[in-house]
């Protein structure tokens, strides 16, 4: 079977001759855009023959504005789609889907509005592989404050920037892109805040994760990926996308706790931050297997549930869960 062939098969249920597995990592700071982020994308596509490419995005969002005030939300500027980090993360995609000549399929990276006001606030000095304790975040923690005294223009600068990411979204698939991955985290959001609390996230931020979809509606393979330790899971399994992607090893909840409702398809099974790291190539093995065992009759994608440090995990490691993929057979 094609790529194409093996993840369309699992979307309508019926499982394909194996099942289909991706990973990624952040590419190093001079690989983020241009020929070296190319370059990049292509060599870890062919060094493991993955069935669909995430494409990094760590292009800075247009908008570079330090966000220190209340008067810097209320300031947020309306974007085309295609200014500055969104055009080469469009030319990006333009690249790929040349190289890769429609062979497989590529789903762009979008961070969420939250997630792009939060870099705003406190620019990112790296990429690292995800902190699970949602509470040490500080600029989350800065987005809290602000919408405490003013929860208007914290909604109004979401609202602006999710309007922006919409039409970057649509732009991506005309670029090329099959589908978009959207990393939304309401962890950082609700931290301590307990029911009967309202949702700050459902007053903030699921809007505009709507809005993004939809923007990407058309494309085949939309992703969501809900980092982080989900609060309201199922709210995030009801997004309108074809697959489901979260840290079911790391964070919870498992695949086999979820199988029978859980309508998208699931994206997972590998430990990003655990068995990756620091087992061994048996170890990877054996979780794929467990993987495909918690899924009994459901076919799933197999893949960590987040991204990892290349620097800290074997290559043979990423082997194992590629070779443990394509060894499956399906009991008769």
């Amino acid at each position: 079977m094609t790529n194409f062939q093996r993840i369309e098969s699992v979307l309508s249920g019926r499982w394909p001759d194996r099942p289909p597995f991706s990973f990624w990592y952040h590419f190093q700071p001079d690989q983020v855009a241009g020929p070296a982020a190319v370059q990049g994308h292509l060599d870890h596509l062919e060094k493991y023959g993955l069935d669909f490419l995430k494409v990094m995005n760590d292009n800075p969002y247009p908008d570079r504005r330090l966000v220190r005030d209340i008067g810097d939300l209320q300031n947020m500027t309306a974007l085309r789609g295609d200014e500055d980090g969104f055009a080469e993360q469009l030319e990006l995609l333009s690249e790929l889907k040349a190289k890769t000549r429609g062979k497989v399929p590529l789903i762009t990276t979008i961070f969420n509005a939250w997630m792009v006001l939060r870099r705003m606030v406190q620019p990112p000095t790296g990429h690292q592989p995800p902190n699970l304790d949602a509470a040490s975040d500080a600029p989350s923690a800065w987005i809290r404050q602000a919408a405490a005294g003013d929860v208007a223009a914290v909604a109004a600068a979401l609202r602006t920037i999710g309007n922006s990411l919409g039409r970057f979204a649509a732009m991506c698939l005309q670029a090329g892109a099959d589908g978009i991955f959207l990393s939304v985290r309401d962890d950082w959001v609700e931290v301590g805040r307990r029911p009967p609390a309202p949702s700050l996230y459902e007053q903030l931020v699921r809007q505009t994760d709507l809005e993004i979809l939809s923007a990407a509606s058309v494309a085949r393979f939309n992703i969501v990926h809900a980092c982080g330790r989900p609060i309201n899971f199922r709210a995030f399994a009801e997004y309108p996308a074809a697959i489901l992607n979260w840290a079911d090893r790391a964070a919870g909840p498992s695949i086999a706790d979820v199988l029978d409702w859980v309508r998208p398809a699931i994206c997972g099974g590998v430990d990003n931050l655990g068995t990756l790291v620091s087992g061994t190539p048996r170890d990877v093995a054996a979780e794929v297997a467990d993987a495909l065992a918690q899924a009994g009759d459901r076919p799933i994608l197999v893949a960590p549930g987040c991204t990892f440090d290349p620097a800290r995990v074997p290559e043979g490691n990423l082997h194992a869960l590629a070779d443990a993929v394509r060894a499956w057979r399906r009991a008769s």
